[in-house]
């Protein structure tokens, strides 16, 4: 029986201290949302104007350029996956990675030859632990990640996609990230980058009384070779805080009730530790009336 109380007395303790853990981590994740948050709203307004831009550009030019055209000398796509750098935050990583699996097992059955990005070390750590070749990987950034981090990631997979197809290029670039809906739904999501599609256009005719006129200088083509690169980086960033702030709200979520777990355990604990105390002062009774009434009779 004491041997039991010191068990249980034993996992109260280290249950203690995991539970000061997981609620110093729910602390952190909380006060760093907020500005996760901020981050996403205050890179809207940029990247819906240079969308605006590249819409009219190519709406209104009708030039062509590599970064809008398809592909057709390889069969290489990239695919560019943003996952946390550290544990902690639930289903996080996993359900991304698992839309990430997905994507490849598609690509591969049309016949396409997936080249792996990543972005996280657990994702990393993924595909070296199952002998998945990473073409290159980036990590220590994914809650806040930087515009630095954003111009490298767009950089790399530009240089790839306007690459010959003897040298390496690749036909098409996704990347798979987790989108912030709110602090309760954060929702993986698949988009294609390149070649680029443009996602907002400009306002329909029935919406504006009249469509301004355009004129470029130098020409329409040099216009579309600044913006193009740009309007690129501006999502790869966007992916990038949209991916941090889900994580930051994953791990507060998976903190707080690994918090409520942890009490819920140490209560159990507590219940069973006084049965064994109460069952060894029970039996230390008995041992004492049965020796009185041996030495009685």
């Amino acid at each position: 029986m004491a041997g039991q109380q010191r068990v249980y007395k034993q996992r109260i303790k280290s249950t203690q201290a995991l539970k000061k853990m997981f609620r110093a981590q729910e602390l952190i994740a909380a006060s760093r949302i907020g500005k996760a948050r901020d981050r996403v709203s205050m890179a809207a307004p940029y990247s819906r104007a240079i969308t605006r831009a590249v819409s009219a550009v190519a709406t209104h030019a009708h030039v062509s350029h590599p970064f809008l055209a398809e592909r057709t000398d390889t069969t290489r796509v990239a695919v560019l996956l943003l996952a946390s750098d550290r544990g902690m935050a639930g289903a996080y990583s996993a359900s991304v990675i698992r839309e990430t699996e997905r994507l490849i097992e598609q690509l591969e059955g049309d016949g396409k030859q997936v080249v792996l990005y990543v972005s996280g070390r657990r994702a990393q750590a993924y595909y070296q632990f199952r002998g998945r070749t990473v073409e290159q990987a980036w990590t220590g950034h994914t809650d806040a990640p930087g515009t630095d981090v954003a111009g490298e990631i767009s950089q790399t997979l530009l240089a790839r996609f306007t690459a010959d197809g003897d040298e390496g290029g690749i036909a098409e670039v996704h990347v798979v990230y987790t989108e912030f809906v709110n602090m309760v739904t954060q929702r993986p999501r698949v988009i294609r980058m390149l070649p680029i599609e443009i996602v907002e256009g400009v306002a329909p005719a029935d919406e504006a009384e009249s469509l301004p006129l355009y004129e470029f200088e130098p020409d329409a083509a040099t216009v579309l070779d600044q913006l193009l690169p740009r309007y690129f980086r501006a999502r790869v960033f966007a992916c990038l805080l949209q991916a941090a702030a889900s994580e930051l709200a994953a791990r507060q979520r998976a903190m707080h009730t690994a918090t409520e777990n942890a009490e819920d355990l140490i209560r159990t604990y507590t219940r069973l530790a006084n049965q064994a105390r109460q069952g060894e002062i029970t039996q230390e009774i008995s041992e004492i009336v049965s020796g009185a009434d041996a030495l009685a009779s």
